[in-house]
């Protein structure tokens, strides 16, 4: 999504960077590519590190008899696992082929134990194989499973994901009713979100859309990406893709006395559910990124520690009293994970607790969070923040150890911190410390969720889920203000996609000003918890006055003759990126022109119930050569208002579900609609369409899929071909008629009803679905309509090699909703 310009080059310059290709011969780093090439002599990763193994021994996240299981279960490629979009339209087909299939095939080709449904997933939708990503590429015998596997996920009626990242949404999700905003903070590559919008949209009616939606943010620009391209398959009005740093995420507040507050209904954008997937050191992943081995070391953890920590407050702060947020990671590190779920709890006091889901998914074997650990660091064991002061560690926080106290004088130690003890060897001749007994935290750790990868043939993982009571509460001891410097220090700015003149950093650190100095003078209570959201992040008092991100506040005017200083003119360049200029990514604008509007409800028929004005957006600020319509639920116009009101804080880079395209061919411009209904709008536009619509018999349905184009003489059925002769030249849509019998005008539609759209023109019919789309749809319907001999009239691999040179009498092309050529006359 983007449109043209500044916006495409900003992005596009990242996929040219080069990246290090970590599978090459890991013996000979400088071999240069070309001689790997004709050696031939690639070998895998060495799955051995010696410190690894010594850190986590002693931290004791395994018992001592489990460590060589754990080892080897590490040290072997972790098997695919996937799941079935709920949502899809053939969901019970393909789990019924999994199960009829897939599943005896592969056992009686002696693949092992072939694949199989996880037990401890709902209703049999999530499966995992016995086969390793790279063993479904190299086997010929899985050549076919692995094409299905392929063709699958790129359509969206499955998702390849790992098998423990399904866990966490459904331990904190499950037995909720409603959700109305939900956000997901560092959410690339999508198969989480993806996940959660299936969710959201499983109890919708046709038609209609859920009141609930997902807002995806991630700081990356490249993940961002990746993350539309994920979620694009999902064909959702419900998502907003963000590109922020998830511990400055905005708050889009908005002041009370505001003259359209009465009239939105809220003043915050607070969300009701929160999923903070941070980023960590990812040794969970050993099993699928081997890598990780040659390159691990204590530092990856300790090093994000506080960013993870500022992530995971930015979220409590944006979650409403009484709703949930999950914190995750893929590492096993207790810095990384049961350190961080401390910290927010001693942060949050009684406005926080941590819930208790193990008896959630019963079948899923998960253990509890540990309660002691030691923090490492260059070489050096430490039990507590007393021995990092001792050794000179300035590197390393209070929040890391059990207890989160700062470092405390020696006459205090037996009052203030018993949950440490320093032994001495009696054996040693120098008296140093020898054996350091960590602390104890007295907190309910045990509460959250570890998942170790021998336990059920899966990758490590790490969750917890806390639950918020009421407000958070405004810190200011002297150990939380050590502990917000240090987050400060630590946190890395990551600035990409955006113009290198406008410093990101300087935005959110003006957001983070006005909102303290709106705390200090009492204008919101809910801004108390902006303040400890934003612990770290401090703010000078002069960033405050230049970078004022308070919306009803206008530039100054200065004099036209008066030329502008170079910081004067730094400081209206950061003043106009905080009202919502920012750079490269296209501007959100509702579409309001009302000939057009008028124009596509009139030649499509489309009812007045349903909500179409007000709902349509476009990336283009020039309306009169939009190209792209855009269709939003009622929640994202909501949060879309609420940000023009709040000075445009949210950055979105992707917004909506795709309804209507300009038609630019030469018989498209000459059609009294120049707008086409695309093919991700067309299952929740049909149901509320009474024009440009035709029934299709089985054989003519699969004669358009197969051929792309029919001539109107050789259409089978004749009812369709009048039908067809009556429809207006440009955008119609045909739909199945299942049962081969005479339909409604307009036809019923429910989940069962199959439509496709096309393009009629003077003398023939033209589908306008991807090749792939119209691959799949061919196949499930030769399963449906399969004849009681075992035969059909279609053969599925004939369709598949039909070449569109087959087509006769091709005079002109139509561009289809993916920007696939198709023939037409």
């Amino acid at each position: 999504m983007g449109g043209r310009g500044r916006s495409r080059r900003t992005q596009r310059k990242h996929f040219r960077d080069g990246r290090e290709n970590v599978w090459k011969n890991n013996n000979d780093k400088s071999e240069p590519q070309q001689q790997n090439k004709e050696n031939n002599n690639w070998q895998p990763f060495v799955a051995e590190n010696a410190a690894f193994n010594e850190y986590y021994k002693e931290q004791g996240i395994v018992r001592p008899e489990e460590w060589d299981a754990f080892m080897e279960c590490l040290r072997n490629p972790l098997p695919s696992a996937f799941r079935i979009n709920s949502s899809s339209q053939f969901s019970m087909d393909l789990k019924s082929q999994l199960q009829d299939e897939f599943s005896k095939s592969l056992q009686i080709a002696g693949e092992a134990e072939g694949i199989k449904s996880l037990p401890w997933y709902p209703d049999n939708f999530a499966w995992q194989s016995s086969f390793s990503r790279m063993q479904l590429r190299k086997n010929k015998s899985l050549e076919r499973f692995h094409e299905f596997l392929k063709q699958e996920n790129e359509i969206g009626n499955i998702t390849r994901q790992e098998a423990v990242s399904m866990v966490y949404l459904h331990c904190s999700w499950m037995y909720i009713e409603i959700i109305l905003l939900l956000t997901v903070m560092c959410a690339a590559p999508g198969s989480k979100t993806f996940q959660l919008l299936e969710m959201i949209h499983q109890a919708s009616d046709v038609g209609s859309l859920p009141s609930g939606m997902v807002v995806a943010n991630d700081v990356d620009v490249q993940r961002c990406n990746l993350l539309i391209h994920q979620t694009k398959r999902m064909c959702t009005a419900n998502l907003v893709v963000t590109n922020h740093e998830a511990q400055h995420f905005p708050s889009c507040h908005m002041k009370k006395n505001h003259e359209n507050v009465s009239e939105l209904g809220m003043t915050q954008l607070l969300f009701d559910r929160v999923l903070c997937d941070v980023p960590c050191s990812g040794d969970g992943t050993l099993r699928k990124a081997p890598d990780i081995w040659r390159k691990w070391s204590v530092g990856m953890a300790n090093g994000v520690h506080c960013l993870q920590l500022q992530i995971a407050m930015r979220g409590l702060a944006l979650l409403r009293s009484g709703g949930r947020m999950v914190y995750s990671t893929c590492s096993m590190n207790p810095v990384e994970n049961e350190a961080v779920v401390s910290e927010i709890l001693r942060r949050c006091g009684g406005s926080v607790e941590l819930v208790d889901v193990s008896t959630e998914l019963p079948q899923l074997i998960r253990r509890p969070g540990l309660k002691s650990w030691k923090v490492r660091d260059k070489g050096v064991w430490l039990a507590s923040h007393k021995d990092a002061c001792k050794h000179g560690r300035s590197g390393i926080v209070p929040s890391m150890f059990p207890s989160g106290q700062a470092h405390l004088d020696t006459s205090d130690d037996t009052n203030e911190n018993p949950g440490a003890e320093i032994i001495e060897d009696g054996n040693s001749n120098n008296g140093d410390v020898d054996v350091l007994v960590p602390e104890v935290s007295s907190l309910p750790l045990e509460r959250c969720m570890r998942f170790v990868p021998h336990d059920q043939n899966t990758g490590a993982f790490f969750v917890a889920v806390f639950h918020k009571i009421s407000q958070l509460p405004v810190l200011q001891t002297k150990s939380n203000k050590h502990s917000r410097e240090r987050d400060s220090d630590s946190d890395e700015k990551v600035k990409q996609g955006e113009d290198k003149d406008v410093n990101e950093t300087d935005v959110s650190n003006a957001d983070a000003g006005v909102l303290d100095e709106k705390a200090k003078q009492g204008e919101d209570k809910d801004v108390n918890e902006e303040a400890i959201a934003d612990a770290g992040v401090p703010v000078k008092e002069s960033d405050e006055e230049l970078l004022d991100c308070n919306p009803s506040k206008k530039l100054r005017v200065e004099s036209p003759n008066k030329p502008k200083s170079r910081a004067e003119k730094a400081n209206d360049k950061r003043k106009l990126q905080i009202q919502g200029k920012w750079f490269g990514v296209d501007p959100v604008v509702f579409f309001e022109d009302d000939a057009i509007l008028t124009g596509i409800k009139e030649f499509y028929g489309i009812k007045e119930s349903f909500p179409f004005n007000h709902h349509l957006i476009t990336r283009n600020s020039d309306t009169n050569h939009v190209k792209r319509i855009y269709y939003i639920s009622e929640s994202v116009k909501n949060v879309v208002e609420l940000n023009f009101l709040a000075g445009e804080q949210l950055k979105i880079t992707s917004i909506g579900l795709k309804m209507f395209e300009r038609q630019t061919s030469r018989e498209g411009v000459s059609t009294a609609c120049v707008f086409r209904i695309s093919s991700e709008g067309l299952p929740l536009l049909l149901p509320h369409m009474t024009k440009q619509i035709a029934c299709a018999s089985p054989a003519d349905f699969k004669h358009l899929l197969q051929y792309k184009s029919i001539k109107f003489p050789d259409l089978v059925d004749d009812g369709f071909r009048e039908k067809v002769s009556t429809l207006s030249l440009g955008c119609c849509v045909v739909v199945l008629n299942k049962d081969n019998e005479g339909s409604s005008d307009p036809p019923v539609v429910d989940r069962s009803t199959i439509a496709i759209g096309c393009w009629k023109g003077r003398s023939s019919l033209s589908v306008m679905v991807t090749a792939i789309d119209c691959q799949e749809m061919l196949e499930r319907l030769l399963v449906r309509f399969e004849t009681k001999s075992g035969s059909s009239d279609i053969n599925c691999e004939e369709a598949a090699n039909v070449d569109d040179a087959q087509v006769k009498d091709v005079s002109e092309t139509v561009t289809t909703s993916d920007d696939v050529e198709v023939n037409k006359e």
